[in-house]
């Protein structure tokens, strides 16, 4: 009878020229093992973890969010390498149990890119203990703080540490073992068993994966090479010294751990213990501060569209009002009112402020609510734009404006917004370049 085993340490094409594998390929394939649940721990960030939330649910796999964090020596904030040669930062699984644990990563991961960036993104165990809350702790790979004390320091020093983590994350910290044909990794398995025996910490054993299949190794050495400048026939450059960091099957798995098939099934424990649940179809817009409390979005939205198109239009025709209440009939309905007035709330600054604003493109431009509150400057009538185009009741989403800002004054528009609506719910939209064949 097969063991109930998850993988908990699990690296995707997210880990930035490092994993070489896709988040949908990744999740195929632990379905077609017959994996019940599957961790993502990306290095320092969590640009694949709502793609991994979906797709992973989507298979009916459980889907853990997690991270592999980088924790520095000291102070996050102080530029220090870890010492024994070491990097300059420790590495450590950090998985979300829920939605405190998942707000925490997404902290800690961002205070790292913000605050603790030196190479890489950096928190401190101080970090931790503050933001632990929701969080399971894996002590990592060979590059963990454990690991790297027996191999470095004594299996004294080791304990000490593990300890430490024990103390911040409490029954929800677990030392890491691995198996990849790395010399290492057997000093380290039998202190991590060791520290395990004399501090009751509970063992779990995974695999690093950094790509899908064995024969795979050779394309994820390529992109290594890439990150780091190097040549392959470099002897002294990063590379994974064996093809064992593939996604193995839990018959596979159950071979490496022959001799401690609890650190297996702990795993299943672990995968129980998260239980993240994300909503999509919820709708969390900043509030729109309404000039009068006797006012609702909805009245002032109309308010200011009417004014604009007597602005607008000299002398409107029934047909235009006809169009101008649909329109606001629908955006009300989909109660987007909020949305609209703060959209052309931070217009207006801009073109008070002398900033150029773009005319306006995409299928907002159909819109004569955003014609009339001057967020767009193409007549929507003149030029035959349909409205459905750029909302649909049938078709619920959120509405998605394009505006472009002249490059002097977008900083001071973005400022603005952050100061008016709270820095909290501003946020930039991150593009990944892909690494398509010709790049490559």
């Amino acid at each position: 009878m097969a063991t109930d085993f998850v993988h908990l340490h699990n690296h995707s094409h997210y880990s930035l020229l490092d994993g070489a594998v896709t988040v949908q390929h990744l999740v195929s394939k632990a379905h077609k093992l017959g994996m019940k649940a599957l961790a993502l721990t990306d290095h320092g960030a969590l640009f694949g973890a709502i793609e991994f939330y979906k797709t992973a649910m989507a298979k009916g796999i459980r889907p853990i969010i997690g991270c592999e964090m980088y924790v520095a020596p000291e102070d996050h904030q102080k530029k220090t390498r870890a010492g024994q040669g070491f990097d300059v930062a420790f590495h450590l699984i950090l998985l979300a149990k829920d939605l405190d644990g998942y707000r925490n990563l997404m902290k800690l991961s961002s205070i790292g890119y913000l605050d603790g960036f030196y190479y890489r993104p950096r928190v401190d165990k101080k970090l931790l203990n503050q933001y632990s809350k929701g969080l399971i702790c894996l002590s990592s790979c060979l590059k963990g703080e454990i690991p790297q004390a027996i191999m470095h320091r004594g299996i004294d020093v080791a304990q000490s540490v593990a300890g430490e983590y024990r103390d911040i994350f409490g029954e929800d910290f677990y030392l890491e073992i691995q198996s990849h044909g790395i010399p290492e990794e057997s000093q380290v398995n039998r202190g991590i068993l060791e520290i395990s025996s004399q501090l009751s910490i509970p063992v779990v054993a995974t695999n690093d994966t950094h790509y899908l299949d064995r024969d795979h190794a050779e394309s994820q050495d390529l992109l290594l090479c890439i990150q780091t400048g190097k040549n392959r026939e470099d002897r002294n450059r990063m590379r994974l010294a064996t093809p064992e960091f593939y996604l193995k099957s839990t018959e596979e798995m159950e071979q490496l751990f022959f001799e401690v098939p609890h650190a297996l099934t702990r795993t299943a424990e672990v995968a129980e213990k998260c239980n993240l649940v994300l909503h999509f179809n919820e709708k969390h817009l900043p509030r729109f501060p309404l000039p009068s409390e006797e006012e609702s979005l909805e009245q002032y939205l109309s308010k200011l569209a009417h004014d604009g198109l007597k602005r607008r239009f000299s002398e409107p025709t029934p047909e235009m009002t006809d169009r101008l209440e649909y329109e606001l009939k629908v955006i009300n309905q989909m109660g987007y009112s909020g949305y609209f007035l703060i959209v052309q709330d931070f217009v207006k600054f801009a073109k008070d402020r002398g900033i150029p604003v773009g005319p306006g493109r995409g299928s907002a431009a159909g819109s004569l609510v955003s014609y009339c509150l001057e967020i767009t400057d193409l007549d929507p009538l003149k030029y035959g734009l349909i409205f459905e185009r750029f909302l649909n009741p049938d078709r619920v989403s959120m509405p998605d404006i394009d505006i472009d800002f002249s490059d002097d004054g977008r900083a001071e528009v973005i400022d603005y917004v952050k100061q008016k609506y709270g820095e909290n719910n501003v946020t930039q939209i991150i593009t990944f370049g892909k690494m398509m064949a010709r790049q490559v």
